[in-house]
């Protein structure tokens, strides 16, 4: 799995665990949707500190719990092609 794809799966599945959709993360986050949809679709693979951020400030976490998930913290950048 590419690490872009890693944040996708966490976004998406807190809007599913909190039935949030993309749009209501959008005016929860005061993050654009068409950003949102470009990161969820793979188009932006490397969103910024700041859009991450509020993002996890609108699903009521700070940056580092919603970094904080197994996916992530055991990625390996050796196995990435990129």
């Amino acid at each position: 799995m590419k690490y872009s794809e890693i944040y996708v799966k966490r976004i998406l599945s807190l809007c599913k665990e909190r039935g949030i959709s993309i749009n209501k993360l959008a005016n929860m986050s005061d993050v654009k949707q068409s950003t949102l949809d470009n990161i969820v679709r793979g188009i932006t693979q490397s969103p910024g500190a700041v859009t991450l951020h509020k993002i996890a400030i609108a699903f009521n976490m700070t940056l580092a719990e919603f970094l904080n998930f197994d996916e992530l913290n055991l990625y390996s950048f050796e196995d990435d092609n990129d």
